[in-house]
């Protein structure tokens, strides 16, 4: 008779000890999109139905690092060794676009073949567990951190160069890393700099700090437009969302537009084109054609020749 309370004793231990503990990690089903959230707090990968991308042919100015990140990931996508990289340099100059272009390049060519998948700055620490759910896929992955940097204090950096290279396990061969930066290092440079006046050893401390982005293999550098790059992403916009004005027009109101942001970039270019779009009553998502539509008749030229120079970009 003292045995059955207690039974129901163990009982509820074991109920309460359930309910406390974390939901099973879902299944990972990287065929229900293309592209991907991860979402650190449920361990799940959530689809994007469709991806804010802009086809390869508007971006402009930065023809060189394109070719060289739409090779590299083509060759992983065809499942050859391809480099990890890192975009880095100026605000508003394509980074984030561009990886986000090539994807859907490399998808127009090959269906299927490559699924994106975001993980934010702040999740990085949980970048291993993500790596595990991963490497028992099939499908190839390209892993995706938009505006990557660590300030002074943070370690989760030290997981990333583990993952990266150099750790144990390593990254798995499905999975291949893109981030972008402002900084070449990824840390601030005030951060650098009080390493070598502060450390016993300087040369060790800051080895240590920046040998993370030596865990790249490609550096791809971004750097301020001038302002016919600036004139020929505008014209490049405008063109391709069917906006009528002038060309003189054109290139009187964004200039006057990039003279209030204080800067020229793709970003204040895409910016100046959605204002200018508001103020003619047009509506830039009815005005473009969809992206396959696009590439089916578009090929993407090297260069810009129109009356202001090369290709715009936007981050």
């Amino acid at each position: 008779m003292q045995d059955l309370p207690r039974a129901d004793l163990l009982e509820r231990i074991a109920a309460a000890l359930e309910r406390l503990a974390p939901p099973p990690l879902p299944a990972v089903d990287l065929e229900a999109a293309d592209a991907f959230v991860f979402e650190s707090t449920s361990g799940r990968l959530r689809p994007v139905p469709e991806v804010a991308a802009l086809p390869l042919e508007l971006l402009c100015g930065i023809d060189r690092v394109t070719d060289i990140l739409l090779d590299n990931t083509k060759r992983f996508a065809r499942g050859l060794p391809a480099n990890n990289a890192l975009l880095w340099g100026a605000r508003g100059m394509g980074k984030s676009s561009l990886v986000k272009a090539v994807h859907r390049a490399v998808l127009e060519e090959t269906p299927r073949a490559l699924a994106l998948i975001e993980i934010h700055r702040e999740e990085i620490e949980h970048l291993p567990r993500l790596l595990q759910l991963l490497a028992r896929q099939e499908r190839r992955c390209l892993l995706f951190c938009d505006d990557l940097s660590f300030d002074a204090g943070e370690t989760s950096y030290k997981s990333l160069k583990a993952v990266l290279e150099g750790g144990l396990e390593g990254r798995p061969p499905n999975v291949l890393f893109y981030a972008t930066s402002n900084r070449r290092h990824l840390m601030p440079r005030q951060m650098i700099e009080n390493e070598r006046s502060s450390a016993i050893h300087p040369g060790e401390a800051v080895e240590e700090k920046v040998s993370l982005s030596d865990r790249f293999g490609l550096w791809l550098g971004f750097h301020p437009c001038d302002q016919q790059t600036y004139l020929a992403m505008v014209e490049r916009y405008a063109r391709h969302f069917g906006l009528d004005i002038d060309g003189e027009s054109l290139h009187r109101q964004a200039l006057e537009w990039a003279t209030t942001r204080g800067a020229r970039s793709g970003r204040v270019a895409w910016q100046f084109i959605q204002d200018l779009a508001g103020r003619l009553g047009r509506r830039l998502e009815a005005a473009s054609r969809s992206y396959r539509e696009r590439a089916s008749s578009v090929s993407r030229p090297r260069n810009f020749r129109g009356s202001t120079g090369s290709r715009p970009a936007r981050s």
